[in-house]
């Protein structure tokens, strides 16, 4: 791809770059959200926190606003990890009581 723009291809590294810290960051805060997902199981938690996720949605619409980032795709963005999230702790939670059983 020689014939495109140096700019261009900088500007495609750039982003080459910022899609693998994404992956990165993704990667951690599951890591996080697995240890939150035994903690809650251990104490017998339900897996979703609705009043937590709410004051999650506005906190984070109100920095994509600061950052110039369209709120709605923010909130879509973290929807689609929280729904993840919660998936990982229901079948945490279900190990935990298949071992109980």
């Amino acid at each position: 791809m020689s014939d495109i723009p140096e700019e261009l291809a900088q500007a495609r590294a750039t982003i080459d770059n910022i899609d693998a810290a994404l992956v990165h960051i993704l990667a951690e805060r599951f890591r996080c959200t697995q240890t939150v997902g035994h903690i809650k199981a251990q104490h017998n938690l339900p897996p979703a926190d609705p009043a937590r996720e709410q004051e999650q949605v506005r906190r984070l619409r109100a920095l994509a606003e600061e950052s110039g980032l369209d709120p709605v795709f923010a909130e879509k963005f973290l929807q689609f990890i929280v729904t993840e999230v919660i998936r990982h702790h229901e079948d945490i939670k279900q190990g935990y009581e298949a071992r109980n059983e």
